[in-house]
């Protein structure tokens, strides 16, 4: 395994719908000790489409981590050109940032959005492309990465193909390891 694929819920999904919003804190920090687990496992490039939510919370992770000297690389797939035409600055600027310090950035389709097939494409591509998937993802609570999760499943029935998820349950965890890191929790009582 070399190359995973990261994505999951776009915010408006999970029910953010800001950048200050507590719980990405938490979604980040499960993402970032899957994303170390990963990498203690061999895998070497994590794979993106650049869309909002978990693939640019997991994006800033990533260059966290390589920052801190872990060995890895980003690869950013977005699927059309101008895909954060509709964002907010404070997105466009974060993702244009992704852009440039990524190790790999191509456009899957080299135009602008013109149909939905534009983006069963991209998942379809992005799968390919990978050797397994990291998806935040709970079968319970549907949403845009049943799409992901769709062109994932197909791939493993033709030979190994590894489907992690990150799920409701180790956000709960993630959230309780994060209060127990502060300070005052041990002095509560």
């Amino acid at each position: 395994m070399q190359v995973f694929l990261i994505t999951g819920y776009k915010p408006h999904e999970l029910g953010i719908f800001s950048e200050k919003h507590e719980g990405i804190r938490v979604i980040k920090h499960c993402i970032r000790s899957q994303i170390l687990q990963l990498v203690e496992e061999g895998v070497q490039w994590f794979i993106i489409s650049g869309q909002l939510g978990v693939e640019i919370w997991a994006a800033e992770e990533i260059l966290t981590l390589k920052e801190e000297g872990y060995e890895m690389k980003l690869a950013v797939l977005p699927p059309f050109y101008e895909q954060e035409e509709r964002w907010s600055e404070t997105m466009k600027e974060t993702y244009q940032r992704i852009l440039s310090e990524a190790d790999f950035t191509d456009f899957i389709s080299k135009r602008p959005y013109q149909s939905p097939l534009q983006l069963k494409q991209k998942n379809d591509f992005l799968v390919d492309k990978s050797d397994g998937i990291l998806l935040l993802y709970d079968t319970e609570q549907p949403g845009t990465p049943k799409y992901y999760l769709q062109a994932a499943n197909i791939k493993n029935k033709r030979g190994h193909y590894p489907i992690r998820f990150i799920t409701r349950y180790d956000i709960e965890s993630a959230a309780e390891e994060l209060r127990e890191q502060d300070p005052n929790y041990w002095t509560q009582g």
